[in-house]
């Protein structure tokens, strides 16, 4: 290729710019040699001449393809030179918002300062396995790179880390111990990943500053080493510091601070913890406020500080030690305080006693004050004679206090390494490790002084590292492909290196004046003119004597001399340190101690490891002579690094600073440019340029450029030769390109010629499709306008012929309208008079006839009024008279009435009255007497000495009632009245107390009526309130077919669901872990304690796997609470927690006991219903009473019979404990008839208790009813007037009273009886009346409600009505009938079941061999068909969980039932469940569901056994359910398996324990699949060509280099989506074979496509290679094969589909058109499934396959953002691949028979016997 044929018309380039370093031009007229100008248009349009000059002025810069702009690997462009590196890092800086691009071996990052979601978690799974070219440049791909070379070639590994001062080191250190930290954690539970993270804070808070160009600068070097051991886990690290910036400590420049610490401590000194140090704000102190800026923005110091804190405590620093930091700290800047005063002569100097500052320091660091005080103004000189104190002047005191600040500063530096690296220490042995170089970049200022020289020394050495490594690296490619190779010339700079380090160099010449006495700045400045003049990299400036420039790599640097010596000294006076010795406080005297009391460094292992250590100054001598110096500290230390860098395989990250604003994403060309020349991004393309840096393999060489290939060459078979015969005919110079063994290698601007040659083959070959398409077009066009015209020809004569014949017609309708119209006009005339003359009639006879009507009007009115006034004069005479005559009435009957009430006075006084009384009486006693004769008789056959009692006493009441007839007729009125009077007091004085009784008895019952009415209240408001919730249920249940947005009701509830079931599986699945932990630990104690001989029982087992040597519970007393209670207050809480029997009774206790307090509730509200409706009716306390009495009868009746029944209970105890007993000891038939006796003997003792307590409750019940009784006399009293007690209270009363005791109580007792009869009555018929008036209101309500529903929904509701009463009622009768058969049955089946086990062991008397008892008992007991049992010896379960679990193969049973274990298994639980044996049960479970978790530990890896073992696991848990004997789960159950269902326990417990195993497998088996499916995923989905020849091979982007891919191994291997698709069936017959239900298989395939979905979903976000037109068409293609498998397995209604739609809008977004904004409406209403990061990422990577198609453009990506920027989404880049979908186990019944399970022979189960 000529000049010519290169910079000809069109063709683009690169010129130089002053401000923009780099400017685009084109050339517009073809250039000759020869010319001396060339002729560009730059991109304003304007033109330029450029001047060309064979000296000066070169051919400018070729510009590269536009497809090849935007790549994600440097040395992949085709012109590689600076402007082509620079504009590349500028469009994907800018335009597509990427801050990493690879450049070779090297990692180039650009600070975005800006905090991108590109980091999480997600990401680093994404990274983590991948080869560093398959994904997009990141900082995770460099550290998988490290992390994986160590793994494949166990050699250790390094990150170098390097660039400007906030070019963003530390960030891309600490992201990348990050990943280590994420992908390599810890094998155990150490947490040393997180310590590695924690020191980053304190690190940062001790040695990172603000600088003028970064606000968290490191002002210091680190090297941090990650241990693995030889999983390759993290197991310690180890950190070394390199050139602490000691000076910060004391002086800052302006806008800049001090080191973070001392900040952060004085934003916090308001703290209690920090009131001892005496520290304010930093604008106090004088080491803080030299930058005059103590704030940065966005920082909280105090925050930070927290941070730290919680750091150090992680680190294992403790309390005391960070205190006495802190002291030591705040301490230096109490220091930097101190008040120096100059004396008069200027000589020397002192401090005033009373400084408050070198009080705190002294007192912080326990030193004494006085001698502080004393040598900071003075310093002791040693001569060979004599020791002398000299004073010393402000300048140099100040000085000196200087060094001793940044001296205990460095110290404590050193020391808190120290502590970081001890905490990060492991005793395990370290395998291989990583490290992390976190070093500054090269630097150069205005002023520059030893720091800088040590920083661009140490970068010196880095470069020459990098530029070997690069060189080595390009050289083993040329050979691995066997070309012929020239050697490389590269930049060596080795001789600047010498210059520096090498005898007689900066450095020594350095230390050489730093020992001479009086050696000055300016002496050492002109030693190195005089020695270094003639050196090529040493210039001496021309207007200075006291500075020199060294000629670094990248740039000319100028130091200033002044201040090298002091600072390479680093002296501090000896006096000063010896005072901080003698600390009282340990850790300050340990500061100064480590330095001369270690030993000497070990020699450098020679081994290729290099031994950790840490980077500290070597330590000092005793002699002061020998004491090393800074700059050789520096040099050694750099020295051992290099060593260890060259000891590793190194990997390069050059981070960029893009302006010096710290403005996000703004590209400032001349910053980047100087830090591009000073890293050496540009030395490795000038070292790829002078080789062959562009290569491709011959297949994709083949697939891009074969449209410049003849017919005759696409017949050749050979790939390879092909591509040699059009290379040789294209490219006629042999040098421009090599053949390799795989790949194609060209020269720098080759690739682009081969493209400028594809693009003028398709540019003549569209200029050809163009021009025949133009002709046929304009022929078409032709023929249409001629055809056009005569079609307007035709239509226009029509038209002119249709507007003649219009025109005659509208005439005639002319005529004919006139005629019309003048007809209606004289008609309407007519018309209008006719009317007027009419109703001028109307109204003149209207007039007349209301004249007339007025008249006669006028005439009634006045009728009327004559009429009503006369008859209101009658009126008022009559009511005169009659008024008058009722007076006189009145007064004549007052007069009667008074003579009568003086008559009825007289006569009240006389004697006949009280006879009147008398005889009352006696009719009354008569009375009673008759009742009690009528009720002798009745007695009278039953009794016979009651009858002859009751005559003996009718006769002695005869005779009394003589006497006292005589006594009544001998005794005198007034005895009498005197006897009345005091009976009446006495009478009232019992009466006042039943009075107050009552009082307080009501008192007492209004209080508790208030508590009731209150609870009662409560309920009646929760009742609302669930009432009115259950409306709104209803009535959104019933407006859910007339609403619209039914489906999103039913999303978000399902959703919640949902999310409910996410998180009780994800707490199983946490649970499983720990479990697994658990049993991880328990196998390790039992291997380290494990002895011969040793065995564990099974049977011992808990359900969760743990041994228990607690009693078990009997699972028929599962109702015995009392027992319950009682076993668990002997067996104590926690043991009683383990046993999950237990555990199930206080359930169920706990359950009764709910049901007796609402049953309880409901009476006390039908009681105050009562109450409520006999408010109005006068209350007694007679009701009260009964009601307490009631109450009281019942809780001594209830508290009795459960006595009785606990009895009965442990009676049937001991019984069943005899008879297993005498069944183990094997007795004779003595022993079996004590059995009998003894069980007789039982039953006979528990019915003469029943018949004892049941009197007991009578004797009870008649003293409560006779209290109530007198409560009633009482109440009588009270009801009656005083004078009825004094006329009716007889002596005979009291009598009668003492003399018939008997009689009395038995006429009460029958009066109680009968009143108590007659209230029941009446409150159940209050009660039924309430009943129906509420049924009633509810019904109206009903009706009411039912008028305003439409049919359907009144159909609907009455439907739901119907059901929910028929359930309630059905409930309550299920209920009722398990109350009241429950004693019964439970007797009747344990009575049973103890003689059956009675025969069992008559017949074990007469046989003695094992074998014939059980077929004996079995031929004796059934009789009859199979019952679907299986019946197993107790020592035989182990065997049993051995056969059909631990050694189960899913092959062994593949041609049975599926799910056979299952169903043998739920057979013998049957079995144990008809013996009535607990114990039996909870050990089958428990053994059988720890059985099934060792399994599925030890193939943890293998689908086929999860997947057999899900299934069995759910089928038994199905079993449990269809036979529980529950009417939900028997709804599909024929007659048989009903009989088949459990009798006599409840296994709702074990059920859930079964359905959390369940969700543990199921978890397994997704996790395995995805296992198996995560290598294919990738390459089938996006790799592999499915649609052949669709995609166009574009140039390459990164180079693989040797070392990412396993070179053994062929590389990585590539599969096809019909592997996937072969992998996706194998996991459906492996499933469908083991009987898996279909629901779980389609949960399990939805949970597999979604993380197909999110790997290449995730991949495509990451790589920008596969962003294309094609990789879209492809993945429709490859998604629509999965989409018809899914169809074709009947797999489409899982749901499946729907978690593959974000992936199917990307490939969409990726084909769709991206220009107007048209296409970004249609992009936003089609990406709904994608987020606005994600959607914005695709269009950033999108990349053109040719120059035919045009990139996305900023501006229309801008307009996608602002259109979707309201759109509520999750901001997360990746797609969760970890995430699951909650799992749902539908009960699905078997409609397999037991009675017909056949179990093989091969399983080994000849124990077991049917039943």
């Amino acid at each position: 290729m000529s000049v010519t044929e290169l910079y000809s018309r069109y063709t683009r380039v690169w010129i130089p710019d002053p401000e923009e370093v780099w400017k685009a031009a084109e050339i517009i007229k073809d250039f000759k040699e020869g010319d001396t100008v060339l002729h560009l248009q730059l991109e304003d349009e304007s033109t330029l001449e450029y001047s060309i000059g064979p000296k000066h002025n070169a051919l400018p810069f070729l510009r590269n393809p536009d497809i090849l702009v935007g790549e994600n690997d440097l040395t992949a462009l085709s012109y590689l030179h600076e402007p082509a590196v620079l504009h590349n890092l500028k469009v994907r800086f800018l335009e597509s918002n990427h801050i990493y691009t690879y450049c070779g071996i090297v990692l180039v990052a650009i600070n975005p300062y800006e905090q991108l979601q590109i980091y999480g978690e997600e990401v680093i799974n994404a990274y983590s396995g991948q080869n560093m070219g398959d994904m997009d440049p990141h900082i995770f791909a460099v550290a998988e790179e490290a992390y994986k070379q160590m793994a494949r070639d166990e050699k250790n590994q390094s990150i170098i880390v390097s660039g400007e001062s906030g070019a963003g080191k530390t960030v891309s250190a600490k992201y990348a111990m990050r990943f280590f930290a994420t992908v390599g954690g810890s094998a155990n539970d150490t947490s040393v990943e997180e310590k590695v993270l924690a020191s980053s804070p304190i690190m940062e808070a001790i040695g990172n500053a603000k600088t003028t160009r970064n606000d968290n600068s490191s002002r210091f070097g680190k090297y941090i080493q990650i241990g693995f051991d030889k999983r390759y886990h993290i197991i310690g690290a180890n950190m070394r510091t390199y050139l602490l910036e000691k000076s910060r400590v004391v002086f800052q420049a302006e806008e800049e601070r001090n080191y973070h610490i001392f900040y952060q401590l004085c934003a916090s000194s308001s703290l209690p913890e920090f009131k001892d140090l005496t520290l304010t704000s930093a604008e106090d102190f004088t080491y803080t406020s030299l930058g005059e800026n103590i704030f940065i923005e966005g920082v909280n110091d105090a925050g930070d500080l927290v941070k730290t804190r919680e750091a150090l405590t992680m680190l294992g620093v403790k309390e005391i030690d960070q205190v006495s930091i802190f002291k030591v700290i705040a301490s230096i800047l109490h220091l930097g305080n101190v008040g120096i005063v100059s004396e008069r002569d200027g000589e020397s100097c002192h401090i005033n006693r009373d400084d408050t500052h070198l009080h705190h320091f002294c007192r912080l660091l326990g030193i004494e004050q006085e001698q502080m005080e004393h040598w900071l103004c003075r310093r002791k000189l040693v001569t060979t004679a004599e020791t002398y104190v000299k004073n010393v002047s402000y300048a140099q005191a100040v000085n000196a206090r200087d060094a001793l600040a940044k001296h205990i500063y460095a110290h404590l530096f050193d020391w808190i390494v120290e502590h970081i690296n001890k905490a990060l220490h492991t005793s395990t042995k370290q395998h291989s490790f990583i490290g992390v170089l976190d070093i500054y970049g090269f630097e150069t200022f205005e002023i520059n002084s030893f720091e800088q020289f040590c920083i661009n020394y140490a970068n010196e050495k880095l470069q020459q590292q990098f530029n070997s490594h690069v060189f080595k690296l390009e050289q083993e490619e040329y050979m691995k492909e066997q070309i012929p190779w020239t050697l490389i010339d590269f930049y060596d700079n080795q001789p600047c290196i010498d210059l520096i380090e090498a005898k007689l160099g900066i450095l020594d010449l350095l230390d050489e004046e730093c020992k001479v006495p009086k050696g000055t700045d300016q002496n050492w400045a002109q030693k190195l003119y005089s020695q270094h003049s003639k050196s090529g990299h040493f210039e001496k400036p021309r207007m200075s004597n006291k500075s020199f420039i060294v000629v670094h790599f990248a740039d000319k640097v100028e130091y200033q001399c002044d201040g090298f010596l002091e600072k390479n000294r680093d002296t501090v006076y000896e006096e000063q340190i010896n005072i901080l010795k003698a600390s009282q406080f340990q850790l300050v005297a340990d500061l100064f101690h480590d330095g001369k009391d270690a030993g000497p460094p070990s020699a450098t292992s020679k081994t290729s490891k290099i031994n950790v250590r840490a980077a500290k100054p070597a330590p000092k001598g005793h002699n002061r002579e020998h004491r090393k110096t800074v700059g050789t500290q520096f040099r050694n230390s750099l020295h051992l690094l290099m060593e260890t860098l060259n000891a590793t395989t190194p990997h390069y990250v050059r981070c960029i600073k893009p302006n010096d604003f710290k403005e996000s994403f703004v590209f400032d060309s001349r910053r980047a440019v100087q830090q591009l020349r000073a890293c050496g991004v540009l030395e490795t393309i000038r070292i790829s340029a002078a080789g062959y840096p562009s290569r491709w393999t011959y297949p994709d060489f083949f697939s891009r450029y074969r449209v410049l290939m003849t017919k005759k060459d696409m017949t050749i078979g050979d790939k390879k030769q092909v591509c040699k015969n059009l290379l040789e005919t294209l490219v006629k110079d042999p040098d421009k390109f090599q053949f390799g063994k795989t790949k194609i290698f060209f020269r720098a601007g080759q690739v682009a010629y081969l493209e400028k040659l594809r693009a003028d083959k398709f540019r003549f070959a569209c200029i050809n499709i163009q021009k025949t398409v133009r002709g046929w077009l304009q022929r078409i066009r032709y023929r249409k306008i001629r055809k056009s015209a005569m079609t307007l020809q035709r239509y226009g004569r029509g038209y002119l012929a249709r507007r003649y014949a219009e025109m005659l017609r509208l005439t005639r309708a002319a005529l004919i309208c006139q005629k019309q119209y003048r007809m209606v006009r004289v008609r309407r005339e007519f018309l209008r008079t006719r009317r007027a003359v009419i109703t001028i009639q109307a109204f003149t006879r209207g007039m007349f006839i209301r004249r007339l009507y007025q008249e006669f009007l006028l005439h009634h009115k006045a009728m009327i009024i004559q009429k009503t006034v006369r008859g209101w004069l009658v009126r008022k005479k009559y009511l005169r008279a009659r008024y008058a005559a009722i007076v006189i009435q009145c007064f004549y009957r007052r007069v009667r009435a008074k003579r009568q009430l003086k008559q009825l006075k007289i006569e009240a006084r006389s004697a006949e009255h009280f006879k009147n009384l008398s005889v009352g009486m006696e009719n009354k006693i008569v009375q009673l007497q008759k009742k009690m004769d009528n009720k002798s008789k009745e007695y009278k056959t039953q009794n016979e000495q009651l009858v002859v009692t009751n005559s003996t006493l009718e006769s002695e009441v005869t005779k009394l009632q003589k006497e006292v007839e005589t006594l009544r007729s001998q005794q005198t009125p007034g005895t009498k009245v005197t006897s009345l009077q005091e009976e009446l007091e006495k009478l009232r004085a019992e009466l006042q107390e039943a009075h107050a009784q009552r009082k307080q008895i009501e008192e007492e019952f209004s209080n508790e009526k208030q508590g009731l009415q209150q609870r009662v209240e409560e309920l009646e408001k929760e009742n609302t309130l669930l009432k009115k919730e259950k409306e709104e249920m209803n009535r959104r249940i019933q407006t859910s077919n007339q609403g619209g947005d039914v489906s999103q009701k039913e999303i978000r509830l399902q959703v919640e669901l949902d999310e409910e079931r996410q998180r009780y599986q994800n707490l199983l699945k946490e649970f499983s872990r720990l479990e697994q932990r658990y049993e991880n630990l328990q196998e390790d104690m039992s291997s380290m304690k494990f002895q011969p001989g040793h065995r564990r029982n099974p049977s011992n087992q808990s359900s969760l796997g743990s041994d228990s040597n607690y009693p078990s519970i009997n699972m028929s007393e599962v109702g015995d609470t009392d027992d319950t209670i009682q076993q668990v207050e002997e067996m104590g809480i926690e043991k009683a927690a383990m046993d999950l029997s237990v555990f199930m009774k206080l359930q169920k206790r706990v359950r009764e006991l709910e049901q007796e307090r609402k049953r309880l509730q409901t009476s006390l509200e039908e009681v105050e219903e009562l109450s409520k409706q006999k408010g109005n009716e006068p209350k007694s306390s007679t009701s009260e009473d009964d009601i307490n009495a009631d109450l009281a009868y019942n809780s001594l009746k209830r508290q009795e019979l459960e006595t009785e029944n606990k009895k009965l209970k442990n009676d049937l105890n001991e019984l069943r404990k005899a008879v297993a007993d005498k069944a183990s000891d094997n007795n004779s038939s003595n022993e079996l008839q004590e059995g009998y006796n003894l069980l007789l003997n039982q039953l006979k003792a528990a019915n003469e208790e029943l018949d004892v307590r049941k009197e007991e409750v009578l004797m009870l019940k008649t003293q409560i009813v006779n209290s109530t009784r007198q409560s009633e006399n009482i109440n009588h009293i009270d009801s009656n007037d005083e004078s009825e007690w004094t006329n009716n209270k007889k002596p005979v009363d009291s009598e009668d009273t003492v003399d018939a005791p008997d009689l009395k109580k038995l006429l009460e007792a029958q009066l109680q009886t009968q009143s108590r009869q007659h209230k029941d009555e009446l409150e159940a018929l209050h009660t039924q009346i309430e009943l129906l008036k509420d049924n009633l209101e509810k019904k109206q309500e009903m009706l009411d409600h039912f008028s305003t529903l439409s049919p359907e929904a009144l159909v609907e509701f009455s439907v739901q009505q119907e059901i929910t009463r028929l359930t309630n009622e059905n409930l309550d009768l299920k209920e009722l009938v398990e109350k009241l058969e429950k004693n019964e049955k439970k007797l009747k089946k344990q009575l049973r079941i103890y003689m059956k086990k009675v025969q069992e062991l008559e017949v074990s008397q007469a046989t003695k061999s094992r074998p014939e008892l059980t077929r004996q008992v079995t031929v004796q007991r059934k009789e009859k068909d199979f019952e679907g049992m299986l019946e197993y010896y107790k020592e035989d379960e182990p065997l049993l969980v051995k056969s059909l679990i631990t050694d189960m193969k899913p092959n062994a049973v593949s041609a049975t039932v599926p799910c056979l274990p299952a169903y043998i298994l739920f057979m013998c639980i049957r079995h144990a469940d008809y013996i009535n044996d607990d114990q039996k049960v909870h050990s089958l479970l428990t053994s059988n569901i720890n059985a099934i978790k060792k399994v599925l530990k030890r193939n943890n890896d293998d689908f086929e056994m999860t997947s057999f073992w899900l299934a069995n696991a759910s089928r038994l848990l199905h079993c449990l359910k269809q036979y529980s004997g529950d009417e939900a789960f028997m709804t599909q159950n024929t007659a048989k398996q009903n009989e088949h269902c459990l009798k006599n326990f409840d296994l709702a417990e074990y059920r859930q324990v079964l359905s959390d195993l369940s969700i543990q497998i199921y978890q397994q088996l997704v996790r395995v699949a995805e296992g198996m499916m995560q290598p294919m995923i990738v390459s089938a989905m996006l790799e592999s060509e499915s649609i052949p020849s669709l995609a166009g091979v574009k140039p390459m982007g990164y180079r693989n280099r040797s070392s990412s891919l396993d070179c053994e191994s062929g590389g990585p291997v590539g599969y096809t989506l019909q592997a996937l698709i072969k992998q996706l069936g194998q996991f459906y017959t492996t499933m469908a074979d083991h009987g898996l239900d279909p629901e779980i298989i389609q949960q399990v395939f939805r949970q597999l496509f979604y993380s197909i979905n999110a790997v290449t979903l995730n991949n495509l976000l990451l790589r920008k290679d596969v962003c294309s037109w094609s990789t879209g068409m492809q993945l429709r293609y490859n998604i629509s094969q999965l989409e018809e498998w899914l169809r074709g397995k009947n797999l489409h209604q899982s749901g499946a589909v729907a978690t593959m739609e974000p992936v199917i809008q990307a490939a969409q977004l990726l084909q769709v058109k991206k220009k107007t904004s048209q296409d970004a409406e249609a992009i936003c209403s089609l990406c709904s499934a994608l987020s606005l990061q994600q959607i914005v990422k695709i269009l950033n990577l999108y990349t053109p396959l040719n120059e035919f198609e045009e990139r996305v453009t900023v501006s229309f990506i801008r307009d996608i953002q602002n259109r979707l920027q309201d759109r509520i989404e999750n901001n997360q880049l990746l797609v969760d691949t970890k995430y699951t979908f909650p799992v749902l186990f539908p009960y699905t019944p078997s409609a397999l028979s037991l009675e017909t399970v056949h179990i093989p022979a091969s399983l080994s189960l000849d124990f077991l016997t049917r039943v």
